[in-house]
């Protein structure tokens, strides 16, 4: 099942994808990844679906990456004594902690940390952006803003501030709850939302203790001006341009997308671009000319991963939709100018032995025209180092562990093969040649690259590089 493109897609299960066939489908039409969003998933259902993708698996022979979502704190103002009110622009409003019901002067806040953590001149946006308060006076009790934007405003309406850090933890009970049967039910990565500061991933990781790997989704302001604190911490990112584009200007989030992607990809970590890529084919059996262009942009960009929302969880064309997805990724990486975008955003090594054997693998390889670059590796980390350099030749990782397997389904160009591990070096490179022959990558006679630690099975101590012919001997296992 080798992918022609080194993007990889990332495709959200709902109610038009979680039937055991469709899910297959969606595998066979380029899916990757597939992402639970615990905000509409039930912990049954969820383990549901991980049993069916792990079939999915077993049936096709290659390990996918499913990633949980978390829900993240929803913050949303109370209820009013009518059905709905109406904010006029100059208007003065008040968000409180009064649980009675409100009016068109005032509403119920329920959550006394933005409260304590709002300070005049800070921006509220209510029901998604579409009302836009300033505060002008606040404390513990009270926060009187003026409405910048009006409009309708109903209950329960969602509350977003741009300006504002809250002490509140990214994890709420439900996530608590949800992360701890999702890592009981042997998912790969974990998504959290409403990330604010490096100290929200440290929480969940604290909790998985390796059990898999965190994604911190940046959606907030906050995030980005931390971006290189939480790009320390962090497994991987996702440019979540949903609530980017509430809590920022638009016309910011393209800019924004671009410096988290090449931040990333400078750190060596995977980096997934969401929201809205084919939104109109919820609806339409084809997408629009500006939304493939958006595609296009994120694969040129080197992005790891596109992903799919609504149009695979609960759009009328799944399948095309992931279809469409594969193809346009397909089509941008054979563009002449693809790879010359792609080597100029190259950075430099850092400088570790890890890094400097996969560069100098990338190099060699693309210098002497080899076939693949085949990675032996425990962690992952090796793969992960050589798939920063984005070589032309393929990249084939080869692990003992399933569980890396699954994670790095998600990184740019690898085809991961999991097999036991070599017992020696003469079978390191046997193995090697073998593998990159019987999964389509080499052919006898040509060459391959091989990046590996030396003792074997020691994970980060990538210090070794072989050119290796693809042999008959090899081939055939003599």
């Amino acid at each position: 099942m080798r992918r022609q493109r080194r993007t990889k897609i990332v495709a959200t299960l709902g109610p038009a994808s979680s039937e055991p066939a469709q899910i297959a489908r969606l595998f066979e039409a380029g899916a990757d990844v597939f992402r639970i969003n615990m905000s509409h998933t039930p912990p049954d259902r969820m383990r549901a679906l991980v049993r069916a993708i792990r079939d999915v698996e077993t049936d096709h022979g290659r390990p996918i990456a499913v990633l949980v979502d978390l829900q993240g704190p929803k913050l949303r103002i109370g209820a009013f004594a009518s059905d709905a009110v109406t904010l006029t622009k100059g208007a003065q409003f008040a968000l409180d902690a009064d649980a009675a019901p409100g009016t068109a002067e005032r509403v119920h806040l329920p959550h006394p940390e933005i409260l304590a953590a709002l300070e005049p001149g800070h921006t509220l946006l209510l029901d998604d952006g579409k009302i836009r308060l300033t505060a002008v006076e606040t404390s513990r009790e009270r926060a009187l803003t003026r409405v910048e934007v009006g409009g309708k405003l109903t209950a329960r309406k969602g509350v977003s501030l741009p300006d504002t850090t809250i002490s509140a933890s990214a994890l709420t009970p439900k996530d608590r709850s949800d992360l701890e049967a999702a890592l009981d039910a042997g998912i790969d990565w974990v998504g959290l939302s409403f990330i604010q500061r490096p100290e929200d991933i440290a929480e969940a990781k604290k909790i998985a203790r390796g059990r898999a790997a965190v994604m911190a989704k940046i959606e907030k302001p906050q995030a980005v001006t931390r971006l290189g604190e939480i790009m320390d911490i962090t497994d991987s990112l996702m440019v979540a341009r949903g609530d980017l584009g509430v809590e920022m200007p638009l016309e910011r989030v393209p800019g924004v997308q671009k410096q988290i992607t090449r931040a990333a990809r400078g750190a060596g970590k995977p980096v997934v671009v969401a929201t809205q890529m084919l939104e109109s084919m919820i609806a339409a059996p084809v997408p629009t000319r500006a939304e493939v262009s958006d595609v296009a942009t994120a694969i040129f960009e080197g992005a790891d991963a596109i992903m799919l929302s609504a149009e695979s969880a609960a759009g009328q064309y799944p399948t095309e939709a992931v279809a469409t997805m594969n193809r346009i990724a397909e089509e941008v990486e054979s563009d002449p100018t693809y790879r010359a975008i792609i080597h100029a955003q190259r950075t430099d090594p850092e400088a570790t032995g890890a890094d400097a054997i996969a560069a100098a693998s990338r190099q060699i390889a693309e210098t002497l025209d080899l076939s693949a670059v085949v990675c032996w590796t425990s962690s992952g980390a090796t793969a992960l180092r050589v798939a920063r350099e984005r070589p032309e030749p393929p990249t084939v990782a080869i692990s003992p562990n399933l569980a890396t397997g699954r994670r790095l389904a998600v990184v740019w160009g690898v085809h991961c093969v999991v097999a036991e591990d070599a017992h020696d070096q003469d079978d390191m490179v046997n193995r090697a040649c073998r593998i990159a022959f019987k999964e389509g990558f080499a052919k006898s006679g040509e060459r391959v690259i091989i990046v590996a630690g030396v003792p074997l099975g020691t994970p980060g101590a990538t210090n070794m590089l072989r050119i290796a012919y693809v042999g008959q001997a090899a081939i055939e296992g003599d």
